[in-house]
């Protein structure tokens, strides 16, 4: 991309939420404007009528595993994955200036971000967990409307977008909590964003299997020849055919060229075939 072209970016989400701070840090080096998307569905209704604007989603999670309707929505979509990005997601409660914990009776937040905190929520028996659409959608509510004695559970780049005060870190169960997003891309733009082929080294594949024995362990098997390594396999039951799955594998791999053979070698054993992008494999968990 050209040095002072900005990237649109879509988010699921308000700004300030974990999508649009994955997307700042991933695009640190490019400016960047985010616009926010009420569903992963509206998300994808935005992509497929700009060929412009670049999608960032979650695809799985450590604690709530694979998003299975980001998976459908992926293989009904003509968009490439064209990068991937980890991210811890740490939690804060935050609240407008000049409060204490001990003085609020209230903390909102996305569903999820509750249940992650429930434990340090538990040590502060005064404060009533109320759940709300979003976790910055909490944050950005608390602070419009001044609401004292509230707080939210958001992240740290929300807080600051809001003008929250921090009063407590890291309160999350479990500090291994890490997000996997797919950068995604329209085929006309796609090119301009994907790595050189000597940089690749993952991939993200779909297909289905006939029904019959041993139809699953022969494309393994054939992948395990070729060196390819299988990062991660999610089936999901095919509608209106019973007992046949459609898989969603990705690929890592050393030579993207003993890729593309073992990809040549296993067509004849699959059906419905799709690339749903080649990238490179995002490797800054900390």
């Amino acid at each position: 991309m050209g040095d002072n072209k900005k990237l649109n970016v879509t988010i699921q989400g308000v700004e300030g939420c974990y999508h649009d701070a994955a997307a700042q840090e991933y695009f640190k080096d490019t400016a960047i404007e985010t616009i926010p998307c009420d569903s992963f569905p509206h998300m994808f209704e935005r992509l497929e009528s700009d060929a412009s604007l670049i999608g960032i989603m979650a695809i799985e999670n450590t604690i709530a595993g694979s998003l299975l309707q980001n998976h459908e929505l992926l293989r009904k979509s003509n968009h490439i994955i064209v990068g991937e990005h980890k991210m811890r997601i740490s939690h804060v409660l935050a609240a407008c200036p000049g409060q204490s914990i001990d003085t609020l009776y209230e903390v909102d937040s996305h569903p999820m971000a509750l249940m992650q905190c429930e434990a340090y929520i538990r040590q502060h028996p005064n404060l009533k967990m109320t759940e709300k659409f979003d976790t910055a959608g909490s944050a950005r509510e608390i602070a419009e409307n001044n609401l004292t004695g509230h707080a939210a559970i958001c992240g740290e780049y929300a807080a600051g977008i809001y003008g929250l005060e921090i009063l407590a870190r890291e309160i999350e169960t479990n500090k291994r909590n890490f997000t996997r997003f797919l950068i995604l891309a329209d085929p006309l733009l796609a090119p301009e964003l994907r790595p050189k082929e000597e940089q690749l080294d993952k991939s993200s594949i779909m297909f289905t299997l006939p029904h019959s024995r041993g139809a699953l362990s022969k494309v393994l098997t054939i992948f395990s020849f070729y060196d390819i390594n299988l990062s991660k396999i999610q089936s999901m039951p095919i509608m209106g055919r019973e007992w046949e799955y459609r898989f969603y594998i990705d690929l890592t791999f050393d030579s993207y060229h003993r890729y593309r053979q073992s990809i040549d070698a296993v067509r004849p054993l699959i059906n419905d075939f799709k690339i749903l992008g080649e990238y490179v494999e995002c490797r800054n968990e900390v």
